[in-house]
Parts: structure tokens; sequence; C-alpha cells
């Protein structure tokens, strides 16, 4: 067992300089002893276990109308995609910091050397330059993928997206635009990110027309919706679940295929309780809705944003006109989430259908944390919590 050590600072008197002396300790120049110290050996005490996964991930069955499948984590999702777009399109280049090498992530792993340092290559450590690079290469009609290689990174190149990618197309009155640009980010929280590699900053970019914003929950979903982000006309972002990269494996079809944006998907039919999330929390309500289901007797509607901006108020609105009650989880903060967004709009389109507050169960209004990460994280016991207060309204 691995032994912690603790160090005692030991002072000696000065009168006593003979004596140490005589022992073989020497003395400073001003007469006090060089510190001693003892070696304590005691048996370390190990701390319990963080456990980050605050959610069991739910596989999608295996989809039959895309042709042969294969077994793939997200990151290989996410790679075959950009492998298929290569190989389809001669326009297509892939470029970031280190994603010659594979990526922090490996999402983009062995594809310079099947495609060329032409096409496949690293950037500067420069997120504006970047996304500034990547405007640049669509405006010629090219198609360029750009990452960044934490979402949490990309506020150096918020002025990019916001004032030059989304408004190329508004600013020349369509005669030109960068529409062939997606821009990828590993996102959300990963169990030990902390402040900097832990954010979900969606909502900072719903605020902005000319832009798509997608998240996927697994590996299907993500394949199909990059595709469908790179073919699209209009700058996309694409947020990455980092924490799904490895966790999440499905049957993914091989050959290309398209997952439309701006459509939410019904993933289980409820009538009591609407519950909304995009990316991991999908999966922390799909166990939310099995506990409400055997300890309440509740029915609940669960739905997967999937796109951010435009998102599909259509199919959320008609599920809370058939439930009542309506219920949001997201990992950014409460203040300004997209939640809020939500919440908004189902409140004017289907007031007269509540019976009872919205609710939203979100992160805090305090950057990520690193110790208490468990606490901050919405999680299936604070849903269910929540879900119990709206049916006791």
């Amino acid at each position: 067992m691995a032994a912690a050590v603790r160090i005692v600072w030991k002072t000696v008197p000065s009168t006593a300089s003979s004596r140490y002396a005589a022992s073989g300790i020497s003395l400073n120049g001003v007469g006090i002893p060089f510190p001693q110290f003892s070696f304590i050996h005691k048996p370390r005490v190990t701390s319990q276990k963080r456990l980050a996964s605050h959610f069991t991930f739910q596989p999608d069955p295996p989809p039959s109308e895309f042709g042969s499948t294969q077994k793939m984590n997200l990151f290989q999702a996410v790679s075959s995609a950009m492998d298929n777009t290569l190989a389809n399109d001669p326009t297509a280049v892939i470029f970031g910091e280190d994603v010659a090498f594979g990526g922090v992530f490996r999402c983009t792993v062995g594809l310079r050397d099947k495609y060329g340092k032409d096409r496949v290559f690293n950037t500067p450590l420069c997120e504006q330059g970047i996304v500034g690079f990547g405007i640049g290469i669509a405006a010629t009609g090219a198609t360029a993928i750009a990452e960044i290689q934490f979402a949490d990174y990309i506020f150096p190149a918020f002025d990019q997206i916001v004032n030059e990618a989304a408004k190329y197309r508004y600013r020349s009155g369509n005669m030109f635009d960068c529409g062939r640009l997606t821009i990828r980010a590993p996102w959300g929280c990963v169990g030990h990110g902390s402040l900097y590699h832990s954010q979900s900053p969606e909502a900072y970019f719903a605020h902005t027309s000319g832009l798509k914003v997608v998240v996927p929950r697994g590996p299907v979903q993500a394949k199909g919706l990059l595709l469908s982000c790179i073919k699209d006309n209009n700058p996309c972002i694409f947020f990455e679940p980092k924490i799904l990269y490895r966790a999440a494996v499905e049957q993914v079809p091989v050959d290309s295929y398209y997952i439309p944006l701006s459509q939410a998907e019904v993933l289980q039919e409820g009538s009591d309780v609407t519950l909304v999330a995009w990316g991991t929390q999908v999966h922390v309500l799909k166990e939310v809705a099995n506990m409400a289901q055997e300890k309440l007797g509740v029915s609940c509607e669960i739905i997967d944003l999937k796109t951010i901006l435009p998102w599909d108020s259509d199919t959320v609105c008609k599920s809370v006109v058939k439930t009542g009650r309506l219920l949001i989880s997201h990992e950014a903060p409460v203040t300004g989430g997209f939640a809020a967004e939500i919440s908004s709009t189902v409140q004017e389109e289907c007031f007269l259908n509540l019976e009872a507050p919205i609710a939203r169960v979100c992160g805090y209004d305090t950057p990520f944390p690193h110790i208490f990460e468990p606490f901050y994280i919405p999680d299936k016991w604070k849903c269910l919590e929540a879900v119990k207060k709206m049916l006791n309204y």
C-alpha cells in the first residue's frame, strides 16, 4: 500500500551549538541549525471515488434504412462522417489544432495518412485564426470542417463566428456566403474537466441568426447530423458531448446518411410530463422517465431537441399541450441557458394547457467546479424531484 510522507520541521536552540557540532550537525551562520526532517510513514486513506458518469448510455436501435452498419463509438462515428465527406467531396478540408495527429479525442485519426497533408492539416493555436481561415475557404465554395479543440476555447473565435460567418450572407445581399463551414467542438462535462474543459456554451450562439447549432445524443445521431451540417448551406456549429466519445457505442451505418436538422425527436410517448434535453442529458432523462414510471406511476414523454438553433418549437409545444407539464434539463448555468428560451416560448404558446409551472433543472450560476462537479450536474435524482414537485403543484 502506498504511504503518505509527513515532514516534521524541527528547530534547534542556538545555545546548543557545541552539542550539535559534536554530533556532526552543522549550524548556519546565525547559530540556528539547519532543519531536521523526520519521515513518518502513515497508510494513505483512500477517498471515495467520485463517479462522473451520472447516467447510463442507452443506445438507439440499429437503423436499417441506411444500409450495412458497423459497431462504433461516438468519436469513430464522427471520424466516419468526415471520412465519407473527404472521399465524396474533393474540395473538403479538415483543419485545427493537432487534427493531423488524430486530435486529442482521436476523431481525425488516420485521415491525414489516407487523404494527404493538404486536406487534413494542423493550424496554429489560434481559434480566431482557425474560424477566420474556415470562413475564407468556405467563401470560395469549398467545404471547410474546422475543429476547436474544446468548446471552452471557442470564445476567442466568437467575433469571427458571430460577426463574420453568421452575417456573411446578409451583408452581401446573398451574393456571397460561407455556408460550407462546419465548426466542430468537444462539449459538456467529462468528469474531471473543471472550469476550462466542461462548459456547455450553446446558448451563447443561440442568440445569433444565420447559424445552426447542433448537439447529438449518440453515435448514430452524431454521424447523420454532422453530415447534414457539412452539407447545409449555412455555417453550423456541431457540439460533440465528450463524455460520450467512448461511453456511447451503437451500430452505425457505414455509408453516408443524413438526419434532418431543426427537427426534434420524440423518443418515448407519454401522457403526464414532457421531458426535453439534448446531448448527454437525454440519457439522464431516459432514466428519469423509467424511475417516474416505477416509483410514481407517471408517464413521461421524452424529446431530444438535437438542434438548438433553429429549434423545433412545434414538436415541444404539441407535446406540452398533451401532457400539461414540461421539464427541461441542461448542464449549462440556469440564467440565460437555452432552457429559458424554451420556457418562454412554451409559456406564450401553451399557457392555457399548463397544469404546473415549467421546471428547469440546470447547472448553477457559478464557474464549473471540480471537487463539487457531482453536485453541479443535473442528475436523475434532481430531475425526479422536479417531476414530483410538478405533480404535487
